[in-house]
C-alpha cells in the first residue's frame, strides 16, 4: 500500500506544470508553517491577559492552521524598508508563493476560509495559493490589522544606507528590539496610511505612524481573537497569508513565546 501511495504522489507531482516544478526548491524566503491544533493548547510559559489563552475548546473538535507568509516583494528586492507601502510581488516572489501553493495541495490540505491584510504582496500570494491548489471560490476577509509592522519614518529608505547614516546599532534596535519603534513619519507623509483611502474606514487614532514589534502584536492580535480564533474553535480549516511581523504576533499567542524569546 506504502508503494503504490508513493508512485500515485509522484504521479501528480510529474503532473505539474513545468513553471511549478521549477519553483519547488525556491523556498528561500517563504515562511510556511501549518499547525495541526490538538484543542487542548499547551498553558503559555507566562500569564496573558488574552482570551487566545483562555478558549473554553471543545475536546472532541480538532482544527488547522496555516500561515504563509509572503513571497519576495520589489522593495524586497531592493533592500527597502517596506511597512505598509503597497508594493507587489516580483517574479521571484510568484514561484516561492507558487511553491508554498505547491507543498500545500502536496499535504492535501482543503480550506474553510481565508484571511489576509490589505496589502496586494499578502493578496497576491493568497490568490496564487488558491489557484494553484483548486480552492479559487475560498471566503477570503482582509483586514488592515493583518497588515506588516509600519516603519515610519524608515518607509521606502534603502537598509544599507540607513545603517550608513544611523549606525548598525541603532538600525538594530529600530529593527529588532521589541518595544523600541522607528521614528514617526509625518502627517503629510505619501506613506502614512492615514492619506490613503483605503484606511479612511479606520479611527485616525489606530492609524500608526511608527509600530515596533509589540505594537504591530497588539494591533494584530484583537483580530486574531475576534475574528480567526471563532473559526478555529467551530473546527475549521484555516489560511492566513500575511506578514513576517503579523505572523510572529499570531505565533507568540499560539505557543505563548515570553517578549523577550520573541
Amino acid at each position: 500500500r506504502n508503494a503504490l501511495e508513493t508512485r500515485a504522489a509522484k504521479a501528480r507531482l510529474h503532473s505539474l506544470p513545468a513553471c511549478i516544478k521549477r519553483a519547488l526548491p525556491r523556498m528561500r524566503t517563504l515562511l510556511l508553517a501549518t499547525a495541526a491544533c490538538a484543542l487542548q493548547p499547551k498553558l503559555p510559559r507566562q500569564t496573558t491577559r488574552r482570551s487566545t489563552m483562555r478558549m473554553a475548546w471543545n475536546d472532541a473538535a480538532t482544527c488547522k492552521v496555516c500561515f504563509v507568509r509572503h513571497g519576495q516583494s520589489e522593495w524586497n528586492a531592493k533592500n527597502l524598508f517596506t511597512g505598509w507601502a503597497d508594493v507587489p510581488l516580483t517574479i521571484l516572489g510568484k514561484n516561492e508563493a507558487a511553491a508554498g501553493a505547491t507543498w500545500i495541495w502536496k499535504e492535501g490540505l482543503e480550506f474553510d476560509v481565508a484571511y489576509t491584510s490589505e496589502l496586494k504582496r499578502a493578496q497576491q500570494t493568497l490568490a496564487l495559493v488558491m489557484d494553484i491548489t483548486g480552492q479559487d471560490d475560498l471566503t477570503v476577509h482582509k483586514s488592515w490589522r493583518l497588515n506588516e509592522r509600519m516603519y515610519g519614518a524608515l518607509q521606502g529608505l534603502n537598509k544599507k544606507e540607513t545603517v550608513m547614516k544611523y549606525g548598525d546599532d541603532q538600525v538594530q534596535l529600530w529593527r529588532r528590539s521589541f518595544d523600541t519603534p522607528p521614528p514617526q513619519c509625518e502627517l503629510d507623509s505619501e506613506y502614512w496610511p492615514g492619506n490613503d483611502n483605503k484606511y479612511a474606514h479606520v479611527p485616525e487614532e489606530d492609524v500608526p505612524r511608527s509600530e515596533c514589534l509589540k505594537d504591530t502584536i497588539d494591533r494584530t492580535l484583537p483580530y486574531w481573537d475576534g475574528a480567526i480564533v471563532p473559526a478555529l474553535k467551530r473546527g475549521k480549516t484555516v489560511l492566513i497569508a500575511a506578514h513576517g511581523n503579523s505572523i510572529r504576533g499570531m505565533v507568540k499567542a499560539l505557543d505563548g513565546i515570553g517578549d523577550s524569546d520573541i
